[in-house]
C-alpha cells in the first residue's frame, strides 16, 4: 500500500503523508484508514481509490472506501464525545468496535480531528493502537487550519 501522491504539498502535508504510508506498512491486519477533521471532512486517508493498486489478497475496508470510514468515524467519535459529556467522563481518547469480521479505532487528534483506523478481526490490537498513538502524537501538533485546508483540498482534487 502507498499513499496519494504528494506532488506539489507542503512539507508538512507531505509529512502527514508519510506517517500514514508508514502506520499501513507498519502494522499488520489494517484494511483501511483515515483522518477525520473536527467538522466531519475527510482530510488524508489510504483509500483505494487515491493509492496505487494494491496486492491482490488484501481485503478492502467498509464498502471499500475512506470515505465511508470517514462517515463511520465522525459519526462514532460524535456519538462518544457526547456520552463522555453526560457521564463527566472527560475527554476521550479512545474508542474500540469489536466486530466478527473486523475491528474499530478510532483515537482523538488534539485539534478536534480523528485517526480512524478500520481493521482485520484478528489484528494484534495492542501494535494497532501503539502505532496510532504514535500517529497521533506525531500529526496533532502540525495539523493546523491551514494544513487541514490543504490536505482536504488535495482529496478533493484526487477524486
Amino acid at each position: 500500500m502507498t499513499a496519494p501522491s504528494t506532488c506539489g504539498l507542503s512539507s508538512e502535508a507531505r509529512n502527514l503523508h508519510w506517517l500514514l504510508t508508514n502506520l499501513i506498512e507498519e502494522v499488520p491486519g489494517l484494511l483501511s484508514v483515515a483522518v477525520v477533521s473536527s467538522d466531519g471532512l475527510l482530510i488524508l486517508s489510504s483509500d483505494p481509490g487515491t493509492r496505487s493498486e494494491r496486492p491482490a489478497e488484501r481485503i478492502t475496508g467498509p464498502k471499500g472506501s475512506a470515505a465511508d470510514l470517514a462517515t463511520i468515524v465522525s459519526g462514532i467519535g460524535s456519538l462518544t464525545i457526547g456520552a463522555a459529556k453526560l457521564m463527566d467522563g472527560g475527554g476521550v481518547k479512545q474508542t474500540m468496535v469489536a466486530m466478527a469480521e473486523g475491528a474499530l479505532f478510532i483515537m482523538s487528534i488534539s485539534d478536534g480531528s480523528l485517526l480512524g483506523v478500520y481493521a482485520t478481526p484478528d489484528c494484534d490490537m495492542t501494535i494497532v493502537a501503539y502505532h496510532m498513538a504514535l500517529f497521533v502524537g506525531r500529526a496533532g501538533h502540525v495539523l493546523t487550519p491551514e494544513l487541514r485546508s490543504e490536505l482536504r483540498q488535495s482529496m478533493e482534487s484526487t477524486q
